[in-house]
């Protein structure tokens, strides 16, 4: 299956802290190869980011331990 096709026919899901329908939320999705897809509900019509495993993890990782605090 080619990259499109997988973002097509990917299951996005958003955290539950996202307080429910609407903008505002990171949706992500596993693809294959390793990869993650990553797509913001407010732009629906520019195209998901894909990056590896590591970086997604990286960033779940500094978000836990509060690198992007404000």
């Amino acid at each position: 299956m080619d990259l499109n096709a997988e973002l097509a026919a990917a299951h996005w899901r958003k955290s539950s802290f996202s307080g429910g329908s609407g903008g505002d939320c990171l949706e992500v999705a596993p693809l294959t190869g390793g990869r993650v897809g990553l797509r913001d509900t407010e732009s629906p019509e520019q195209p998901p980011f894909v990056v590896s495993a590591s970086v997604w993890d990286a960033f779940v990782k500094g978000a836990k331990a509060g690198e992007f605090d404000f």
